[in-house]
C-alpha cells in the first residue's frame, strides 16, 4: 500500500494543517471576544459624542458671555435698532455644531433667551438618540447649571 494515502506525507508524520475542531474552537473564541468588544465600543462612541456635544454647548456659552460683555444683555444688541442675538434666531452656527463635527448627532438651540438669562440645549439625533437613553437632551444656562442631573451625563 502506498504510504501517501494513509494520512502521512511521504511516510514522515501527520499531514500539516488544522483539524475542523481546532478551527471551530478558534471561531468560537473570536465570537466570544466580539460579543464582549462590540457593546463596549458602542458605549464608548456614544459617550465620546456626548462629550463633544457638551464641549459645543460650552463654546456656545462662551459666545453668549462675550455677547453679554459687549451688549450687557443676552437677547439683543444695543444698537439704535436692536438686532436679535444670532444664536437665538439660528443664524449663527458655530463650527462645533457643523455636520462635519457634531451636527449629525446633536441639534443645538436656545430654549429660553432673555436680557439676563439663557438656556442652551443639545438634543441627540438619529442613532445617538436611540443609544444615549441615559442622558438625552443636554442643557447649559448662564449660571453654569447643567442638565440632566443624572450621574455620568456631565
Amino acid at each position: 500500500m502506498n504510504k501517501s494515502f494513509c494520512g502521512h506525507m511521504n511516510g514522515r508524520g501527520p499531514a500539516p494543517g488544522f483539524s475542523l475542531i481546532e478551527l471551530m474552537i478558534i471561531v468560537a473564541i473570536i465570537a466570544i471576544l466580539a460579543a464582549i468588544a462590540v457593546p463596549s465600543y458602542t458605549r464608548h462612541v456614544v459617550k465620546t459624542k456626548r462629550v463633544a456635544a457638551q464641549a459645543c454647548l460650552s463654546e456656545y456659552a462662551n459666545y453668549m458671555e462675550r455677547y453679554y460683555t459687549t451688549n450687557l444683555r443676552y437677547n439683543q444688541d444695543t444698537s439704535a435698532t436692536p438686532v436679535a442675538n444670532p444664536v437665538s434666531d439660528g443664524t449663527l452656527v458655530l463650527d462645533c455644531a457643523s455636520a462635519a463635527r457634531t451636527g449629525n448627532d446633536y441639534s443645538y438651540a436656545t430654549s429660553a433667551i432673555a436680557a439676563a438669562s439663557y438656556t442652551l440645549t443639545a438634543t441627540p439625533q438619529a442613532a445617538q438618540a436611540a443609544r444615549d437613553t441615559q442622558c438625552g437632551t443636554l442643557s447649559l444656562d448662564q449660571a453654569g447649571a447643567r442638565g440632566p442631573a443624572t450621574a455620568g451625563c456631565w
